[in-house]
């Protein structure tokens, strides 16, 4: 825990409010200053591209950063030489010839990213972000300040402004931030970042007691729109109902990060009166689907080139096939991702027809992230465990199993054995969302898959959410 965390949980909640305004203030500036207002334009302005305007664009844009990662990024110089790439072939390079160059995978992310994944000649402000740790060491994901302004502008451009809202309205939050630090904490349960007209709503305390207090903060702050984790939003929404409270209508509701089922879309209709889209991102930024005004998942050609491939990575599947995603990523010039297997799958439509005329590609579902859903001992929901693993590299991928109410197994891949302190660690970050509980740690050679060759980071022997 770094030192501001832990002064910020000994803070009263009025002074946690002005901290996180604070902070909401810099990011704010962060995100929308600089480039933002020209790079949004040109967003809204390339959705009226044809094919042929995509394919060009995006052959100059892939060129481009090609030729940037042979000339300033050491780790891709010695693998394109080491796989017989040159230079001259970059220069002319054509999209039909993705599968020429070497995947990257997550591990010589983790392992390079901070290194020789980065170019020697960085674009200004560069910070790292990291990934959410929860099924192993997080990746650290470098945005230069003009990058994170592209990528801001692209989220506007779409992600918002499909779903009929923008950064100006007021919305409520749920995410993976620890606003509220203890489990135990008496509330409230969400905490005001006056800059941004941002109420951020704890993701590990929803639960029937505490559901008039999240609809306080929705009422108090004029909430117009909720954004964040599908399951969160939906857990909260169904105690809303379930308590028979009214909530205010809303503008909409923009879901991520889980997988958003039929039945969670029609909760979150009916509780809140209004549509519900759907989203795809990730910190590493290179890959970007959203759900248009009509409800069609559509894929950003702006935001990065994504390829569906086969189990071995070795061909792209037919639509309608399930296909792992591989992205190269068109915003980061810092730390280019080229042919990086995200990991997650996805499903193109046989029908490429847009409703709303952009020739964006179709995707008919975004399969794979759905995840078991614990429950705390207090009835309180929760599908995501954040930053487990966090400063703890040897420990290379998790699985947390909930065998009952006061029961956990923690299932670990280590490059050798944790030291007390390390489980220690581990232990208190769980306490600290699930409050006291039984946690046994199991050590273990690898995991086993679902059938659609998907890793379950999170495994209840309880219940699953109902699709």
């Amino acid at each position: 825990m770094s030192f501001i965390s832990s002064i910020y949980q000994l803070l009263p909640v009025p002074i946690q409010n002005i901290g996180i305004s604070g902070f909401g203030y810099y990011w704010k500036k962060r995100r929308f200053g600089g480039v933002f207002e020209q790079e949004y334009k040109a967003v809204k302005e390339r959705e009226s591209f044809s094919k042929q305007q995509w394919r060009d664009y995006q052959t100059i844009e892939l060129r481009k950063l090609l030729l940037h990662a042979w000339d300033t990024v050491p780790f891709y110089r010695l693998k394109y030489q080491t796989n017989g790439i040159t230079r001259s072939l970059l220069e002319k390079f054509e999209l039909e010839q993705l599968s020429l160059l070497p995947i990257l995978t997550k591990d010589e992310l983790r392992q390079f990213g901070t290194t020789t994944l980065l170019s020697t000649k960085p674009e200004p402000g560069g910070k790292f972000y990291a990934s959410s740790g929860s099924t192993g060491t997080p990746t650290q994901i470098m945005y230069s300040t003009q990058m994170h302004q592209r990528w801001s502008a692209s989220f506007e451009g779409r992600i918002r402004n499909w779903a009929g809202v923008s950064r100006f309205d007021s919305r409520g939050m749920i995410g993976g931030r620890r606003v509220v630090p203890q489990a135990n904490s008496n509330g409230p349960f969400y905490r005001y970042n006056k800059f941004e007209k941002q109420t951020y709503f704890s993701a590990y305390h929803i639960s029937a007691e505490t559901v008039a207090n999240y609809l306080e903060g929705i009422i108090k702050h004029n909430v117009k729109y909720m954004i964040g984790y599908a399951a969160s939003n939906y857990f909260l929404a169904s105690f809303i109902e379930e308590n028979k409270l009214q909530s205010p209508k809303l503008s909409a509701v923009i879901t991520s990060s889980e997988k958003l089922t039929s039945n969670m879309r029609a909760t979150l209709e009916r509780v809140y009166q209004c549509e519900v889209f759907d989203a795809y991102s990730s910190v590493e930024a290179c890959c970007s689907i959203t759900e248009s005004e009509h409800h069609q998942l559509l894929e950003s050609p702006d935001v990065g080139i994504n390829e569906y491939l086969n189990q071995n990575l070795s061909q792209q599947v037919l639509p309608e096939q399930q296909g792992s995603v591989v992205c190269t990523g068109l915003l980061n010039y810092n730390q280019p991702l080229i042919r990086y297997h995200i990991g997650d799958l996805i499903e193109l439509a046989a029908n490429q027809y847009t409703k709303c005329g952009r020739n964006f590609t179709v995707i008919k579902d975004i399969v794979g992230r759905t995840e078991d859903v614990i429950i705390g001992k207090d009835g309180r929901r929760m599908v995501r465990f954040h930053g487990i693993s966090v400063g703890i590299p040897k420990l290379i991928q998790t699985q947390i199993i909930q065998h009952d109410l006061d029961s956990f197994e923690i299932k670990m891949i280590l490059t050798e054995s944790l030291s007390p302190k390390e489980r220690s660690i581990i232990q208190d970050r769980m306490f600290s969302q699930l409050g006291p509980v039984h946690i046994a740690f199991t050590e273990v050679d690898h995991f086993q898959l679902n059938a659609n060759g998907k890793f379950k980071a999170v495994v209840s022997n309880l219940s699953n959410i109902d699709s």
